[in-house]
């Protein structure tokens, strides 16, 4: 997932401050994601959750993420590539759908573990990481296919 943001920083980047703001927030959001994935996150028990404040950044700044995605940029897409064709705009609302399911994986993840407590032991945590880790990579792909198609044909 790193490799694939550096290629979308280089290809994009310094082209519209929103997208680059947006490539920003998703690389602190991959970083934080490693960091909770990391073996270093395990104690003495191999259930054991990462520290409780980084559960809860991580969750933070994984719902900031989606809320700029769902409120500001992916609207600002659609409306772009409505105007600039019919193809264009046929791709962009085919993606929508396949974005908001990784939403719904993002969201259960959210609530499942912003607010636990760090002594709790939580056997579905790795699993449920795991999870979010291939929803991410597969929303990334597709936030990635808009940017081109907005990028390709708009400007």
């Amino acid at each position: 997932m790193l490799s694939q943001l550096e290629k979308a920083q280089q290809k994009w980047g310094g082209s519209h401050s929103v997208i680059d703001k947006w490539l920003t927030d998703r690389q602190e959001l991959l970083v934080q994601y490693c960091g909770l994935a990391g073996p270093a996150h395990h104690g003495k028990h191999d259930q054991a959750l990462p520290e409780q404040a980084n559960i809860q950044s991580f969750c933070q700044l994984l719902m900031d993420y989606l809320s700029a995605g769902h409120f500001e940029i992916y609207d600002d897409i659609v409306k772009q590539c409505e105007s600039r064709g019919a193809d264009s705009l046929k791709l962009a609302r085919s993606l929508y759908p396949q974005i908001s399911a990784t939403t719904d994986i993002a969201l259960d993840f959210n609530d499942n573990y912003a607010e636990t407590k760090s002594d709790d032991l939580l056997e579905n945590f790795d699993k449920d990481l795991s999870q979010l880790g291939e929803a991410l990579s597969i929303r990334f792909e597709l936030e990635d296919e808009l940017i081109h198609n907005l990028y390709t044909n708009h400007t």
